[in-house]
Formats: C-alpha cells, sequence, structure tokens
C-alpha cells in the first residue's frame, strides 16, 4: 500500500480538526456528559472509522481494509482495557465527576503523542531489521500472561509509580481541584499545585505502559505505518465519551482481561509465524525463512478477535447477572 505525503497530510489536517472540536467543547463548558450525548457521540466516532474503512476498500483494497478494521477493533478493545485503570485513577485521587472528562481528553492526546512515536520508531526497526517481531511476539505473549495472572479488575491492580510518589512528597500539592487547572493560588498567597496535577502523571505513564502493549499488537496484523496509525487515533477517538456511555458496564465486564489474553497471544504466535517466514536469523534454519511457518490470513484474524472478544463479553455480562440474581435471593432470604 502507497500513501502518499499529501494524503498522509489530508489525514493529520482532519484529525486534528476533529480533536479540536472536542477540546473546545470541554474548554468551554466540563461537565458530565449525558447518556444520549455519550451515546451520539460514540455513534459518530465508530461511524467515522467505518467510513474510513469503506474509503481504504475502494481506493486501496479489501486487504488493507480488512488489516485496518482488524487493527482497529485490537487497539479499541485494549483502549476498553485502558479504560479499566482510568476508572481506578478516578477513584483513588477522587476526581469530581463534572472536571473527568478532561482529564480523560488529556489523557487521550497524551496516548496519542506517545503512540505517534511508538510507531514511529516500530516502522523503523521492522524496515531495518525483520527479526524484531521476534521481540515483539515474546513481549505480547508475556502481556498475554501477565493479563491472565491480573484476572478481574480492581483498585489492587493500580500501583503508583515511582514517579507519582515523588511528585506527591516532593510538589506543592494543594487539597482541592479548584477549577480544574494545574495550579492555584492559596489564601496565603502561594502557589500551589492542584491534585490535577498528579493525576496527570498518573494518567500520563498508564499511558506509556498501555502505548508498549499495543504497538507490537498493532504491527502482528498490518506493517503499513498509515494503518497502525489511523487504527490506533480512530481507536482512541470517543473513548471519553465510551467512559460515560459505560459506566457501571466496565465492572461487569470480568472476563474482559482473558479474551484481551487470548488475542494478544494469538498475535504474538502470528508475530512468531511471521518471524519465521521472513527470517534473516543465522541461528535459526541457517539465516532462510522457514517455509512451513503458515501465514495467518487477515480474514481469519478477525474472525478470531471478533469471536474472542464476543465470546468474553457475553460470558462476563452473563456471569454479572447470574451474580446480581443471587444478590437479590441473598437479600430477600
Amino acid at each position: 500500500m502507497i500513501v502518499s505525503a499529501w494524503v498522509w497530510i489530508v489525514t493529520l489536517i482532519a484529525l486534528v480538526a476533529v480533536l479540536a472540536v472536542d477540546l473546545l467543547i470541554i474548554g468551554r463548558r466540563p461537565h458530565e456528559p449525558s447518556m444520549k450525548e455519550s451515546g451520539g457521540w460514540v455513534t459518530f466516532y465508530v461511524g467515522l472509522a467505518v467510513l474510513f474503512g469503506i474509503g481504504v476498500w475502494i481506493v486501496a483494497g479489501g486487504t488493507p481494509a480488512g488489516e485496518f478494521y482488524t487493527g482497529w477493533l485490537t487497539e479499541y478493545s485494549l483502549s476498553v482495557d485502558n479504560l479499566f485503570v482510568f476508572v481506578i485513577i478516578m477513584a483513588r485521587f477522587a476526581v469530581p465527576r463534572h472536571l473527568q472528562q478532561k482529564v480523560l481528553l488529556i489523557g487521550i492526546v497524551l496516548a496519542l503523542v506517545m503512540r505517534g512515536l511508538f510507531i514511529a520508531a516500530g516502522a523503523a526497526l521492522i524496515a531495518q531489521f525483520s527479526w524484531v517481531f521476534y521481540i515483539f511476539g515474546a513481549f505480547l505473549v508475556y502481556t498475554a500472561i501477565t493479563l491472565l495472572k491480573e484476572g478481574e479488575n480492581d483498585e489492587d491492580d493500580f500501583k503508583e509509580n515511582i514517579l507519582i510518589r515523588w511528585s506527591k512528597r516532593a510538589l506543592p500539592v494543594s487539597s482541592k481541584f479548584g477549577d480544574g487547572r494545574l495550579t492555584t493560588v492559596s489564601m496565603t498567597g502561594r502557589r500551589l499545585f492542584t491534585p490535577m496535577l498528579i493525576v496527570m502523571i498518573a494518567i500520563g505513564t498508564t499511558d506509556l505502559l498501555f502505548a508498549l502493549d499495543s504497538i507490537p499488537a498493532i504491527f502482528g496484523i498490518t506493517k503499513e505505518p498509515y494503518l497502525v496509525f489511523t487504527a490506533n487515533v480512530f481507536a482512541l477517538m470517543g473513548l471519553r465519551q465510551l467512559y460515560f456511555l459505560l459506566g457501571g458496564l466496565l465492572e461487569r465486564l470480568v472476563f474482559l482481561n482473558y479474551g484481551l489474553a487470548a488475542v494478544l497471544a494469538f498475535i504474538g504466535a502470528k508475530l512468531f509465524l511471521e518471524a519465521l517466514h521472513t527470517n534473516s536469523l543465522p541461528f535459526i534454519n541457517g539465516g532462510e525463512g522457514v517455509h512451513w511457518a503458515p501465514e495467518i490470513p487477515i480474514w481469519l484474524s478477525l474472525l478470531v478477535i471478533i469471536g474472542t472478544l464476543g465470546v468474553a463479553t457475553l460470558a462476563s455480562l452473563a456471569k454479572s447477572s447470574r451474580d446480581r440474581k443471587r444478590e437479590l435471593q441473598s437479600a430477600k432470604a
């Protein structure tokens, strides 16, 4: 797939314009969006992604379009997992509901910047060293095992890292969020940081960790930087509104980690097969490609990802429903 410079420029301008509208809305009136507002925005962003994929299909063919949709679904699922940690951070630092939109939007912008940098680095590595797929594959399998060990999400899953602990200890931080700015002036006239700064540090470092997971995953589906970038952007767009739309539903997706672990393990295995097929390491098959290594077609990847995440979601909702019925029966008894 050949992407010209002007296509990149037009795409970037369009995406920045959409984000700018989001920024203006939040900047003008920080608030907790209603279900109707959140649902409308999520539908709008999902519709944009679907239309973009159709455009890729018309211009470049079915294979690149399939890669985009598969990558978008994978990244969207990982972004939903990211929301679990955002929920924990919001609760841990007691962020007021009307300021949570601002926190989420800044977190999404940080995620876009970090993923953009990782995409550029990943594309450069792949272009020079095909064996990097071995590393990506091993990392994804390791991440899958980590997700399996974590099991259900709860507040113990989030641990304050060294940067957060240092900031809370070394910086003069007020006890109130105020109007949501990073700094405020105390009654004595002293300039203080608000807890919003600590929340931003927590969100930013979390985004960094999730970028480390998501970039190898998307490169396991497509090596085209343009598709990698756009799949990530469309997966992050609307995440803020999805946070409010799902609400308590996030807590009911108890098996999502297991579904994501299966998806990441599958993509990790796919990367290993790709690395074997294009092998250049001298100590593996004499530096030649392993021709028996099969190539997993994109349609099969799409089916596996949709099927796995669908089963995990349905199983989660069924378990949550059974648990609620048991609680109601126990309360009546």
